[in-house]
């Protein structure tokens, strides 16, 4: 433990990002103003060691900074967007440079593997290369009028302030998801981090504040407020801030959608996911065991896109779960610094407790455990966070099944019959992120992404419920809250749409050729 700690060199990577001992909580940009709120101590479930503290922000800092954020709306909403999308495009290369250093702080600070901390900044670099292809493509487009010589067009604003209250478990790519877009299209930004990972939020408001810095962005334009669930209320609640782009529980989520629908607020929902693979007798094995392990405890099953259930048919469902079985023992699981280790610890002991609680809710409900779980003690396992990834024997129906555990157990469910039961099952729980099949007909892969199939907003044929790219909108329906972020045309949420009508003429005639003569 300690020769791979040391090889991260993680305090000079806080001294490289001007990160202290004890830090304030809210930017407008180049500087971190003096905070007095309640200190918020960012403990590493990789080891149980104090990384660095934060004295989190008050309601009067938050007003400061929105003040500062609406000053600065004016004057960035006037730069032409493509040169926006340059500022983005410098961004992105800071981001490069940092890299190492920041995937490491990502992954030290939250407990995900290292390649999966380096993968997240990775993201941070492609949403920016995205963006700035997008600054030079905000299109509206130019309808034909019903009445002679007028035009018709539509065109996109940018909305204003956009509020970010991101979760723990993608601590700076979730982020940078929506301001990379959110920037180009002539927004500004206040964001709120999770308060167990503030400081991977500090290197990013520093990482950007460079390159703001360097074009003269105004003040304001990149904002982060950190503290606990009142400034999130404050964010909500604040007419000022025309959309809320909200991660998190299901339950956060329905409390931030009630705020900001309560004064007709626009909020952009990720909220939690159950996500299945279904396993048809036609499926390649090679394929179901890579990709159902590695969706079901990568990042130690807390990813809102983790694999909760695995679908099989009856034909196939005793090979499936022998392999499943075999491959579980091969998984090692400790410091995520450590490359050689596949699984790292859960965030904090209050998430260890949640799984402890859903194991054992589960064996009450009638559920086998076929690979059991625990916590992981001794030698390099000191946090306390370390828990065994475990596979469950269970039914749909059951009240833990229902619910989302953020936690590697893996439920294993049979199916007979035909395609359509095993969708009926996988459809038969109140969220809808991500889901997958695994098989080899083409009917039945054409079935499951009909409308008929799967009521995800994720759905794959023959990859995981894990690892979406950024070229596609990502979000999820029903309890996952209807959001969409990243790539396609999820740009537009940022924006506000105009509709113009150009009269060209001498008169005036009325739409649906209605007179009103004086």
């Amino acid at each position: 433990m300690a020769e791979v700690m040391n090889d991260l060199g993680i305090q000079e990577i806080l001294a490289q990002f001007g990160i202290d001992e004890v830090n304030n909580g809210a930017s407008m940009g180049s500087k971190w103003f003096k905070t007095r709120g309640e200190r918020i101590d960012s403990i590493s479930p990789v080891d149980g060691k104090l990384i660095a503290s934060v004295n989190s922000a008050t309601e009067a800092d938050y007003e400061a900074v929105i003040l500062k954020a609406q000053e600065a709306y004016k004057v960035w909403r006037t730069i032409p967007a493509p040169k926006r999308g340059d500022i983005v495009r410098q961004l992105a290369d800071r981001l490069r440079f940092y890299k190492d250093s920041l995937g490491k702080l990502v992954s030290y600070e939250m407990g995900k593997s290292l390649q999966e901390g380096l993968g997240e900044v990775q993201e941070m670099i492609d949403i920016c290369d995205f963006a700035v292809g997008l600054s030079r493509q905000l299109y509206g487009l130019t309808m034909h009028s019903e009445r002679p010589g007028h035009r018709m067009y539509e065109q996109y604003h940018p909305i204003g302030i956009v509020g970010i209250i991101s979760a723990f478990n993608f601590p700076v790519a979730v982020w940078n998801w929506n301001t990379a877009l959110a920037w180009v299209c002539g927004d500004v930004c206040v964001w709120k981090p999770s308060e167990k990972t503030p400081i991977t939020a500090i290197a990013c408001q520093q990482i950007t504040k460079e390159v703001f810095e360097a074009n003269g962005v105004p003040e304001g334009v990149s904002c982060v407020i950190i503290g606990g669930a009142e400034i999130g209320k404050l964010m909500a609640e604040d007419t000022r801030v025309p959309l809320v782009s909200a991660t998190g529980s299901t339950r956060m989520g329905k409390s931030v959608g009630a705020a900001v629908g309560a004064r007709l607020g626009k909020s952009l929902l990720e909220l939690g996911g159950n996500n299945a693979i279904i396993i048809t007798p036609t499926a390649d094995l090679k394929m179901v065991v890579p990709g159902a392990v590695f969706g079901a405890v990568g990042t130690a099953g807390q990813r809102c896109t983790s694999t909760r259930r695995l679908i099989v048919h009856e034909e196939v469902y005793d090979k499936v779960k022998e392999a499943l079985v075999s491959a579980y023992k091969q998984i090692r699981i400790g410091n995520p610094l450590d490359e050689n280790n596949h699984v790292g610890p859960l965030i904090d002991t209050q998430a260890v407790d949640l799984y402890l609680a859903a194991l054992k809710q589960a064996e009450a409900e009638g559920a086998k455990i076929i690979v059991e779980g625990g916590v992981l003690t001794g030698e390099g396992y000191e946090s306390g966070c370390f828990v065994k990834p475990a596979i469950v024997e269970a039914n749909n129906s059951f009240a833990v099944v229902q619910h989302e555990t953020f936690a590697p157990i893996l439920y294993l469910l049979k199916y007979s019959g035909s395609l359509e039961n095993a969708i009926k099952i996988q459809n038969g729980v109140p969220q809808g992120l991500s889901s997958a099949i695994m098989t080899n007909s083409l009917k039945e892969s054409e079935l499951f992404l009909s409308y008929a199939g799967s009521d995800c907003g994720i759905a794959n044929v023959n990859i995981g419920t894990s690892g979406a790219e950024i070229g596609g909108a990502f979000g999820g329906e029903k309890e996952t809250g209807g959001g969409r972020e990243s790539g396609s045309d999820a740009w537009k949420v940022y924006m506000r749409r105009q509709t113009n009508t150009i009269n060209y003429t001498d008169s005036l005639p009325l739409a649906q050729g209605i007179k009103f003569e004086l």
